[in-house]
Protein backbone atom coordinates (compact mmCIF):
# COMPACT_ATOMS: atom_id res chain seq x y z
CA UNK A 1 0.00 0.00 0.00
CA UNK A 2 1.23 3.65 -0.93
CA UNK A 3 0.60 5.59 1.60
CA UNK A 4 0.33 9.39 1.53
CA UNK A 5 -0.68 12.20 4.06
CA UNK A 6 -1.01 15.93 5.56
CA UNK A 7 0.59 17.21 9.08
CA UNK A 8 -0.47 20.35 10.58
CA UNK A 9 -3.12 21.17 13.50
CA UNK A 10 -5.91 21.29 13.96
CA UNK A 11 -6.91 19.49 10.33
CA UNK A 12 -10.39 19.79 11.00
CA UNK A 13 -10.63 22.52 7.92
CA UNK A 14 -8.49 19.76 5.61
CA UNK A 15 -9.72 19.50 2.11
CA UNK A 16 -6.94 16.98 1.38
CA UNK A 17 -7.87 13.63 2.33
CA UNK A 18 -11.65 14.34 0.80
CA UNK A 19 -9.50 15.30 -2.43
CA UNK A 20 -6.99 12.61 -2.77
CA UNK A 21 -9.57 9.72 -2.03
CA UNK A 22 -12.01 10.95 -4.02
CA UNK A 23 -9.13 10.87 -6.46
CA UNK A 24 -8.13 7.36 -6.57
CA UNK A 25 -11.29 6.29 -6.85
CA UNK A 26 -12.75 8.45 -9.65
CA UNK A 27 -9.44 7.56 -11.82
CA UNK A 28 -9.19 3.94 -10.39
CA UNK A 29 -6.17 4.48 -8.62
CA UNK A 30 -4.94 1.22 -6.82
CA UNK A 31 -3.30 0.41 -3.62
CA UNK A 32 -3.00 3.97 -2.03
CA UNK A 33 -4.27 5.95 1.21
CA UNK A 34 -4.12 9.34 2.00
CA UNK A 35 -4.42 9.79 6.14
CA UNK A 36 -4.02 13.16 8.42
CA UNK A 37 -1.10 13.21 11.05
CA UNK A 38 -2.53 15.92 13.59
CA UNK A 39 0.41 16.69 15.30
CA UNK A 40 0.76 19.09 18.05
CA UNK A 41 4.25 19.80 17.41
CA UNK A 42 6.77 19.83 14.40
CA UNK A 43 8.58 17.89 16.68
CA UNK A 44 6.85 14.84 16.40
CA UNK A 45 7.70 14.85 12.59
CA UNK A 46 10.82 12.67 12.56
CA UNK A 47 8.92 10.10 15.18
CA UNK A 48 5.78 9.89 12.55
CA UNK A 49 8.05 9.20 9.72
CA UNK A 50 9.71 6.14 12.00
CA UNK A 51 6.08 4.89 12.75
CA UNK A 52 5.02 5.65 9.44
CA UNK A 53 7.54 4.19 7.39
CA UNK A 54 5.22 3.24 4.04
CA UNK A 55 4.71 7.15 3.42
CA UNK A 56 5.89 8.54 0.43
CA UNK A 57 4.52 11.90 0.19
CA UNK A 58 3.16 14.72 2.58
CA UNK A 59 1.37 17.76 2.60
CA UNK A 60 2.13 20.39 4.65
CA UNK A 61 -0.58 22.92 6.34
CA UNK A 62 -0.33 25.66 9.06
CA UNK A 63 1.60 26.01 11.02
CA UNK A 64 4.47 23.89 9.88
CA UNK A 65 5.38 25.18 6.21
CA UNK A 66 8.36 27.03 7.95
CA UNK A 67 8.73 25.42 10.88
CA UNK A 68 9.33 21.79 8.71
CA UNK A 69 12.32 23.15 6.91
CA UNK A 70 14.82 22.22 9.44
CA UNK A 71 13.76 18.28 9.23
CA UNK A 72 14.39 17.97 5.46
CA UNK A 73 17.27 17.06 3.64
CA UNK A 74 16.69 19.03 0.47
CA UNK A 75 14.62 21.36 -0.92
CA UNK A 76 14.04 22.18 -4.67
CA UNK A 77 15.47 25.76 -5.92
CA UNK A 78 11.96 27.90 -6.16
CA UNK A 79 11.24 26.52 -2.63
CA UNK A 80 14.49 27.36 -0.91
CA UNK A 81 13.96 31.04 -2.54
CA UNK A 82 10.07 31.16 -1.20
CA UNK A 83 11.39 30.07 2.14
CA UNK A 84 7.93 27.72 2.92
CA UNK A 85 7.11 23.44 2.12
CA UNK A 86 3.63 22.40 1.60
CA UNK A 87 4.84 19.35 -0.66
CA UNK A 88 7.71 16.06 0.96
CA UNK A 89 8.70 13.82 -0.87
CA UNK A 90 10.06 10.81 0.58
CA UNK A 91 12.49 8.55 -1.46
CA UNK A 92 14.79 6.45 -0.58
CA UNK A 93 15.34 7.92 3.15
CA UNK A 94 15.54 11.48 1.43
CA UNK A 95 13.02 14.02 2.30
CA UNK A 96 12.94 16.90 0.07
CA UNK A 97 10.73 20.41 0.14
CA UNK A 98 8.60 22.03 -2.43
CA UNK A 99 6.17 24.54 -2.99
CA UNK A 100 2.80 23.74 -4.72
CA UNK A 101 1.36 26.33 -2.98
CA UNK A 102 3.10 28.50 -5.19
CA UNK A 103 2.67 26.93 -8.57
CA UNK A 104 -1.47 26.44 -7.38
CA UNK A 105 -1.88 30.78 -7.09
CA UNK A 106 0.11 31.32 -9.90
CA UNK A 107 -1.83 29.24 -12.48
CA UNK A 108 -5.17 30.86 -10.66
CA UNK A 109 -4.04 34.18 -10.82
CA UNK A 110 -3.17 34.07 -14.31
CA UNK A 111 -6.40 32.20 -15.07
CA UNK A 112 -8.54 34.86 -12.98
CA UNK A 113 -6.48 38.32 -13.70
CA UNK A 114 -5.71 37.95 -17.24
CA UNK A 115 -3.59 40.76 -18.68
CA UNK A 116 -4.65 42.69 -16.20
CA UNK A 117 -1.76 43.77 -13.41
CA UNK A 118 -3.33 45.56 -10.98
CA UNK A 119 -1.52 46.53 -7.56
CA UNK A 120 -2.13 43.93 -4.75
CA UNK A 121 -2.10 44.27 -0.89
CA UNK A 122 -0.77 40.57 0.70
CA UNK A 123 -2.90 40.04 3.81
CA UNK A 124 -0.27 38.08 6.16
CA UNK A 125 3.26 37.23 6.63
CA UNK A 126 3.27 33.17 6.61
CA UNK A 127 4.30 30.33 4.72
CA UNK A 128 1.03 30.84 1.79
CA UNK A 129 1.78 34.56 1.92
CA UNK A 130 5.55 33.93 0.78
CA UNK A 131 4.47 31.55 -1.74
CA UNK A 132 2.02 34.01 -3.20
CA UNK A 133 4.60 37.11 -3.09
CA UNK A 134 7.18 34.63 -5.07
CA UNK A 135 4.46 34.27 -7.81
CA UNK A 136 3.34 37.94 -7.67
CA UNK A 137 6.67 38.88 -8.76
CA UNK A 138 6.98 36.05 -10.73
CA UNK A 139 3.83 37.84 -12.58
CA UNK A 140 5.59 41.44 -12.08
CA UNK A 141 2.38 42.61 -10.27
CA UNK A 142 3.26 44.79 -7.84
CA UNK A 143 2.30 44.07 -4.08
CA UNK A 144 2.60 45.62 -0.43
CA UNK A 145 2.57 43.10 2.35
CA UNK A 146 -0.18 43.84 5.29
CA UNK A 147 0.84 42.20 8.72
CA UNK A 148 -0.96 43.27 12.28
CA UNK A 149 2.47 44.27 13.96
CA UNK A 150 4.83 47.07 12.20
CA UNK A 151 7.46 45.90 10.73
CA UNK A 152 10.29 47.22 7.91
CA UNK A 153 8.77 47.51 4.87
CA UNK A 154 5.25 46.76 5.49
CA UNK A 155 1.93 48.13 5.78
CA UNK A 156 -0.08 47.26 9.38
CA UNK A 157 -3.99 47.36 9.04
CA UNK A 158 -4.25 50.89 11.00
CA UNK A 159 -2.15 52.43 8.14
CA UNK A 160 -4.75 51.51 5.57
CA UNK A 161 -7.46 52.77 7.90
CA UNK A 162 -5.29 56.18 8.08
CA UNK A 163 -4.56 56.42 4.73
CA UNK A 164 -7.03 55.89 2.32
CA UNK A 165 -4.64 56.12 -0.65
CA UNK A 166 -3.57 52.55 -0.24
CA UNK A 167 -6.39 50.71 -0.68
CA UNK A 168 -7.44 52.80 -3.42
CA UNK A 169 -4.55 52.35 -5.24
CA UNK A 170 -4.08 48.64 -4.51
CA UNK A 171 -7.10 47.32 -5.83
CA UNK A 172 -6.36 43.40 -5.64
CA UNK A 173 -6.74 42.39 -2.20
CA UNK A 174 -4.76 38.69 -1.47
CA UNK A 175 -5.58 37.04 2.09
CA UNK A 176 -3.19 34.29 2.46
CA UNK A 177 -4.56 34.16 6.43
CA UNK A 178 -6.86 31.73 7.75
CA UNK A 179 -9.28 34.57 8.95
CA UNK A 180 -12.93 33.73 8.16
CA UNK A 181 -12.15 29.59 7.70
CA UNK A 182 -14.94 27.54 9.42
CA UNK A 183 -15.44 27.69 12.17
CA UNK A 184 -15.11 31.34 12.57
CA UNK A 185 -16.81 32.31 9.95
CA UNK A 186 -17.60 35.83 10.72
CA UNK A 187 -14.13 36.99 11.40
CA UNK A 188 -12.45 39.23 8.53
CA UNK A 189 -9.34 40.50 8.23
CA UNK A 190 -9.58 44.06 10.04
CA UNK A 191 -9.90 46.42 6.81
CA UNK A 192 -11.56 49.46 6.04
CA UNK A 193 -14.56 48.19 4.32
CA UNK A 194 -16.09 51.28 3.36
CA UNK A 195 -13.38 52.26 1.26
CA UNK A 196 -14.08 48.96 -1.00
CA UNK A 197 -15.77 49.45 -4.81
CA UNK A 198 -16.24 47.92 -7.58
CA UNK A 199 -13.10 48.07 -9.34
CA UNK A 200 -11.55 45.98 -5.54
CA UNK A 201 -10.91 41.97 -6.53
CA UNK A 202 -10.72 39.87 -3.81
CA UNK A 203 -8.65 36.51 -3.63
CA UNK A 204 -9.64 34.70 -0.39
CA UNK A 205 -7.08 31.68 -0.43
CA UNK A 206 -9.62 30.32 2.72
CA UNK A 207 -12.29 27.92 0.87
CA UNK A 208 -14.36 26.75 4.04
CA UNK A 209 -17.07 28.47 3.73
CA UNK A 210 -16.59 29.37 -0.10
CA UNK A 211 -18.05 32.40 0.42
CA UNK A 212 -16.07 33.97 2.98
CA UNK A 213 -17.62 37.72 5.11
CA UNK A 214 -14.03 39.15 3.39
CA UNK A 215 -15.57 38.09 -0.10
CA UNK A 216 -18.92 39.06 0.91
CA UNK A 217 -18.91 42.40 2.03
CA UNK A 218 -16.36 43.16 -1.50
CA UNK A 219 -19.49 41.86 -3.66
CA UNK A 220 -21.83 43.46 -1.77
CA UNK A 221 -19.78 47.43 -2.93
CA UNK A 222 -20.07 46.04 -6.27
CA UNK A 223 -16.48 44.38 -6.50
CA UNK A 224 -15.57 40.91 -7.35
CA UNK A 225 -14.15 37.68 -5.43
CA UNK A 226 -12.77 34.68 -5.38
CA UNK A 227 -12.09 31.82 -2.86
CA UNK A 228 -8.91 29.21 -2.89
CA UNK A 229 -10.89 25.82 -4.19
CA UNK A 230 -8.90 25.99 -7.67
CA UNK A 231 -6.03 27.15 -6.52
CA UNK A 232 -6.03 23.94 -3.94
CA UNK A 233 -6.78 21.48 -7.01
CA UNK A 234 -4.06 23.01 -8.87
CA UNK A 235 -1.07 22.44 -5.88
CA UNK A 236 -2.77 19.04 -4.88
CA UNK A 237 -1.95 17.86 -8.89
CA UNK A 238 1.20 19.33 -8.56
CA UNK A 239 2.00 17.02 -5.24
CA UNK A 240 0.65 14.53 -6.59
CA UNK A 241 2.64 14.69 -10.11
CA UNK A 242 5.61 15.40 -7.42
CA UNK A 243 5.18 12.27 -5.62
CA UNK A 244 5.20 10.14 -8.42
CA UNK A 245 7.64 11.49 -10.25
CA UNK A 246 10.69 9.26 -11.22
CA UNK A 247 13.70 9.52 -9.37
Amino acid sequence: MRKFGLIGYPLGHSFSKKYFSEKFVREGIQGCQFELYPIESISEFPQLLDSESSLEGLSVTIPYKEQVIPYLDALEPACAQIGAVNCIRVQDGIKTGFNTDYLGFKHSLQSWLGTEIPNALVLGTGGASKAVQQALRDLEVPYRIVSRTQQEGQLTYADLKEQPEWLASHPLIINTSPVGTYPNVEELPDLPLEQFHSAHRVYDLVYNPPITRLMQECIARGGTAKNGQDMLELQAEAAWSIWNRPS
